[in-house]
């Protein structure tokens, strides 16, 4: 039993340290909060689905894997497979709402200095129109943003998890097992949300003239440079 505490300890320690250590577990929401005006509640329940998913990815595949008696680092090696496509998946999802961002800004009337017939046809006709007229353009209606992230957190890994489920999977303690996957999910789901409702609470005080036109871009920069991080770095 005694074993069994100290792994439920480890697993909360690491649930919070790896979820901590990882800005792509907390960045990308706090930036697209902030970029595609979500509420509060919205940002918080995005978070905490995306964190279930991440979680729950890493427990089903620890445990069909003790089941079908693979080794840990096989294991290992499956989740770190997992991270590299993360990582690109990131990558590219940055790149695609950095360019995003930057039809954005041209959008809402971004100053620029390209000439007038290299501006996309509907770019030009916004520059006719009166500000006002843009400011009630149609609205933001980009709904999939959300199910992208979630999409990307199921197939990031938890690797720390791995090792922390084969002790008591070995020894066929399926409470252990429920123990260690429960007390980790709500270590790193708990840390996610907090860092994103600091993130949230910070980011609303961020208030510049037009910054509506350059929030989408920065968003853009930031979920790239969580996927290099991740990719590159190692974060």
């Amino acid at each position: 039993m005694n074993e069994l505490y100290i792994l439920l300890l480890s697993a909360a320690s690491l649930g919070f340290i790896h979820t901590l250590l990882g800005p792509d577990h907390y960045l990308p929401f706090i930036v697209l909060s902030k970029a595609r005006n979500w509420s509060q509640k919205k940002t918080m329940w995005i978070t905490f689905i995306s964190g279930v998913g991440h979680v729950g990815g890493s427990v089903i595949i620890g445990v069909v894997g003790v089941a079908l008696g693979m080794s840990v680092s096989k294991l290992e090696n499956i989740e770190a497979q997992r991270g590299g496509i993360v990582g690109w998946m990131l990558i590219v999802f940055g790149v695609i709402y950095s360019i995003y961002g930057i039809y954005k800004f041209f959008k809402h009337g971004g100053h620029t200095h390209l000439p007038h017939f290299l501006l996309p046809r509907k770019i030009r006709q916004l520059h006719h129109l009166p500000m006002d007229e843009i400011a009630v353009q149609k609205p933001d209606n980009f709904k999939i943003t959300p199910w992208i992230l979630f999409l990307i957190f199921v197939f990031g890994p938890c690797e720390v998890l791995i090792p922390l489920l084969i002790y008591p999977a070995a020894d066929h303690n399926a409470v252990g097992v429920a123990s260690v996957s429960i007390i980790f999910g709500i270590a790193t789901i708990s840390t996610m949300l907090i860092m994103v409702f600091l993130g949230y609470k910070g980011t609303s005080f961020l208030k510049f003239k037009n910054g509506e036109k350059f929030w989408h871009l920065i968003a853009g920069l930031i979920i790239l440079l969580a996927g290099l991080g991740m990719q590159f770095m190692g974060w």
